[in-house]
């Protein structure tokens, strides 16, 4: 295939290939599936990427959307090759409407750039993963991202008004707006979550929510992980219900220790983080109190209240920064994303360890635990072929493990190339046909980012083992 021709299309220094620039798009941050493009786009605005997607279109070669590449299930590999169009240059905010709360943004703009914005005027773009700082609206789109505030505020889809979005024909189409969507089907709520097989999502408009006038952050440190976990389902049975309820273990703690020179009561296995915010001061206070008298009665160990905002950002500090400490752990990282009832919470994480220890691999845990949406952090070599086996089979037998607990395959990472074969342990054929039928109205061929979510896809299975193996 002769790419030149896209040079017809797009500036010079909007097009890269070669060895050294596929290998950085060979992959998201799931890092043991890997497949390699031929070219990587970099276009400024939706016309530009519809003039690509045409191309691809009238060449019949395979296109990938790519973000941030922040992605933690293979959702951005180029699976087939190909195009990958990253909008990362789409990165301005067209639009702030106050008034209306609400603003228009290109996708390939970071998560945290939108609240920068508009924070001074006393609002925020509520989703907040934890990779804010570089994930893009596009990604959080496509996988409908939640993060730690999620159990309050909701995930993406909650906080979309309206999506501008290149077809795979490489037609330009507008759903909802400003105004949000309107009587009929709604193609929003499909268009977030679909992981870029419909199109390629090229602007939004967002919903800006007030920021809260009052804001308590607590960091609870418990001397085993069932107390901490028990503590969970307690304050959810109390009524209250916390912006963020997130959970930490021994494993985090070390990561951050060594990353951060943070420091943990010694006997601690496990931390707490917990936020109440509202516009009474009053009744965010109770609500804090009842939190900590939840977790005295489970026997805490210290319990520390941020006192200004300096203190409460070291507190998320350690959840923020979590996952990229597990770097001074290992080399390697393959973040999971079941979901369980939160009662079966305290059973769920001896059957993650137990897994972990049977199958010889570092497991720390990190998680939203107020939804049950476990991340559990398996970190060792991925140049080891039989280390990524072992990661790879101890983490489908803890997602199934999740389904037979009544929970799901995924809560906020999406499916991905990384679940896929999982995907009928929790959906019948009749299901996954019904989803086929419903990708179908948009994209009805192989290469709109091919092999990504539904299982048994043509041409997707004599590929698995290629880009499944040693990184190279």
């Amino acid at each position: 295939m002769d790419f030149s021709t896209l040079e017809a299309i797009l500036r010079p220094d909007q097009i890269l290939s070669g060895a050294a620039a596929s290998r950085g798009y060979d992959c998201d941050a799931y890092t043991v599936d890997r497949s390699k493009p031929s070219v990587i786009v970099l276009p400024e605005t939706t016309l530009e990427v519809a003039a690509v997607v045409r191309w691809c279109a009238a060449s019949q070669v395979p296109f990938t959307s790519r973000g941030a590449g922040t992605g933690l299930s293979g959702g951005a590999m180029p699976a087939l090759g190909g195009v990958v169009i990253s909008t990362k240059r789409m990165n301005h905010i067209l639009e702030i409407d106050l008034e209306n709360r609400c603003m228009l943004a290109q996708t390939g703009i970071a998560n945290r750039r939108l609240t920068d914005a508009v924070k001074a005027d006393g609002f925020h773009f509520a989703p907040d993963p934890s990779s804010q700082s570089v994930s893009t609206l596009g990604g959080n789109i496509g996988e409908n991202a939640g993060g730690p505030h999620t159990l309050k505020y909701g995930v993406t889809v909650q906080h979309i008004l309206g999506v501008t979005m290149v077809d795979p024909l490489g037609e330009i189409l507008t759903i909802g707006g400003k105004l949000g969507c309107g009587p009929g089907y709604d193609f929003l709520g499909l268009i977030c979550g679909s992981e870029g097989t419909l199109g390629v999502v090229t602007e939004a408009w967002v919903k800006l929510t007030p920021l809260p006038k009052a804001v308590t952050t607590a960091l609870v440190a418990f001397p085993t992980i069932r107390s901490a976990t028990e503590t969970v389902a307690g304050i959810i049975a109390t009524g209250t219900i916390p912006a963020a309820l997130e959970m930490m273990d021994r494993g985090i703690m070390n990561a951050v220790a060594l990353a951060f020179k943070l420091t943990f009561p010694s006997e601690a296995q496990a931390l707490l983080l917990v936020e109440c915010d509202g516009d009474d001061a009053d009744v965010v206070a109770k609500e804090m109190e009842s939190v900590r008298t939840v977790c005295e009665s489970n026997g805490c160990l210290e319990i520390r209240i941020a006192s200004d905002e300096k203190e409460r950002a070291n507190l998320w500090m350690v959840r923020k920064k979590g996952i990229g400490a597990m770097g001074r752990i290992a080399p390697s990282i393959v973040t999971h994303d079941g979901v369980i009832p939160r009662s079966k919470l305290p059973e769920m994480l001896d059957f993650v360890y137990e897994v972990a220890e049977a199958h010889k691999i570092g497991v720390a845990n990190i998680f939203h635990a107020g939804d049950g949406n476990l991340h559990p952090c398996f970190y060792f070599d991925d140049r080891d072929p039989l280390q990524v086996e072992r990661v790879i089979e101890a983490g489908e037998i803890i997602i199934k493990k999740c389904i037979e607990l009544g929970g799901s395959v995924s809560g906020e990472h999406g499916i991905g190339v990384e679940k896929m074969d999982l995907m009928p342990l929790m959906f019948s054929p009749a299901d996954l046909e019904a989803q086929a039928m419903c990708k179908r109205i948009f994209n009805d061929g192989m290469l709109c980012n091919p092999c990504k979510v539904l299982p048994n896809q043509r041409g997707c299975a004599e590929h698995k083992m290629r880009w499944r193996g040693v990184a190279t």
